[in-house]
């Protein structure tokens, strides 16, 4: 592990000290036993949420059922579970994303009344950095059109509770992150749901349940950016049905080549994961390929998945977060390390579980990584990958002191 900078924020030098023992003893156990109190709240027998105006008002008045609040009985019916990678990661009901048809539909947020199509993806809002993604799994050949169904129509916000500050409306996702190759050690991690040669076209058809039209996928153009370990690729996406050129949505599509699956990346290529995370800010955040729009949203929300969507997908949000409140996402930064820690910049809703053990209250990631676990099941899965996210910030600390000389 690299020496810590002089500029590292008192929090991080302290979880640093001892060669990451705290994080160890003190910081894995005390996300691990509040996330297993999570799994017992959910039983599999609970029953569907209320409806958010009952939740909002038991919130006004400080009461949080945890049955409701971790239910994922709508991942878990019958009806979904071939939509599911794995058959013990589902989203919660509260913040699930929802993907309506192609004509009148939108994508919006898991709620009593509005019927959509199943898709295992969470709307995730970073609790110090502020930046609202979507969490999901890697497409299967039964989900790759949903998948794509999310990215060609318009986004609705997600509820209040994660909506801090408000999505610009109305937006479409033109940034997919892929984490995980698309086959690992012999398996396939994520199915394939664009060409690749540019210029050619494949056809994604919808699943037996959806009328939806059939989607024309067209790569038109990759390229590998070397020092991120990042295949950087431009899709379009069309309905067949459609006549109009205008019609086709085109987003970027990046995927990082070098974090194994249960694990991280080697220590030798964590600066191509810094560099990585930079990449994938400055591409959201570019609008100069785009048709001129006065609706333009500047910084939409990112889709990110790996194979489940929870570990190395929950590993990059919760680094972004923490570059992005301490404006590292570039390499210069403004903000003093040694003033006090920043606020949440997220308004989310409090856990049912109560505020996290006092030692880990000024720990910026341990609270992050819990937020991220009230937002979708099993962010950050492994101690290694929490490891990881504090070797990553304090990296970029280091490399920020270099470049200032």
């Amino acid at each position: 592990m690299a020496t810590t900078s002089t500029s590292i924020p008192p929090w991080l030098t302290r979880s640093l000290q001892n060669e990451l023992r705290f994080v160890s003893k003190t910081v894995c156990p005390a996300l691990s036993k509040r996330e297993h109190d999570r799994v017992k709240a959910r039983s599999p027998t609970d029953p569907p949420p209320t409806s958010f105006l009952a939740r909002g008002r038991d919130a006004l008045f400080g009461k949080v059922d945890p049955v409701i609040h971790y239910s994922t009985s709508i991942g878990r019916h019958p009806d979904n579970h071939a939509a599911n990678r794995y058959s013990d990661i589902e989203p919660y009901d509260r913040t699930r994303v929802i993907v309506g048809d192609l004509k009148s539909g939108h994508c919006s947020v898991g709620a009593e009344g509005i019927n959509g199509r199943y898709f295992n993806a969470s709307w995730v809002r970073e609790l110090y950095g502020g930046k609202l993604w979507i969490a999901t799994q890697a497409p299967l050949p039964r989900t790759a059109h949903v998948f794509l169904s999310a990215i060609a129509q318009p986004i609705s916000a997600p509820p209040a509770s994660l909506n801090s500050p408000r999505m610009h409306s109305p937006s479409h996702v033109r940034t997919i992150v892929q984490l995980t190759q698309n086959v690992e050690r012999g398996r396939q991690k994520a199915h394939i749901y664009f060409p690749s040669t540019p210029g050619e076209s494949m056809q994604s058809n919808p699943d037996p349940t959806s009328d939806a039209p059939a989607l024309k996928v067209t790569l038109l153009e990759s390229k590998r950016v070397n020092e991120a370990y990042c295949v950087q690729s431009r899709v379009s996406i069309i309905p067949v049905t459609s006549t109009n050129p205008q019609d086709a949505v085109v987003f970027t599509h990046l995927l990082y080549t070098a974090w194994p699956d249960h694990g991280v990346p080697e220590d030798e290529d964590q600066a191509s994961l810094l560099a990585f995370v930079r990449l994938v800010h400055r591409v959201n955040k570019d609008t100069s390929s785009l048709p001129p729009s006065s609706n333009l949203d500047s910084d939409p929300p990112i889709m990110v998945n790996c194979s489940a969507g929870i570990g190395r997908t929950g590993s990059f949000i919760a680094i972004s977060s923490l570059l992005r409140v301490y404006r590292l996402l570039s390499d210069t930064s403004s903000l003093n390390p040694l003033a006090p820690p920043p606020a949440p910049v997220s308004s989310l809703p409090s856990s049912p579980l109560g505020p996290l053990p006092k030692e880990l209250q000024d720990d910026l990631i341990a609270q992050e990584i819990d937020s991220l676990r009230e937002q979708r099941p099993g962010m950050v899965q492994r101690d290694e990958q929490i490891h990881l996210i504090y070797e990553i910030l304090n990296q970029a600390f280091e490399m920020r002191d270099v470049a200032r000389g």
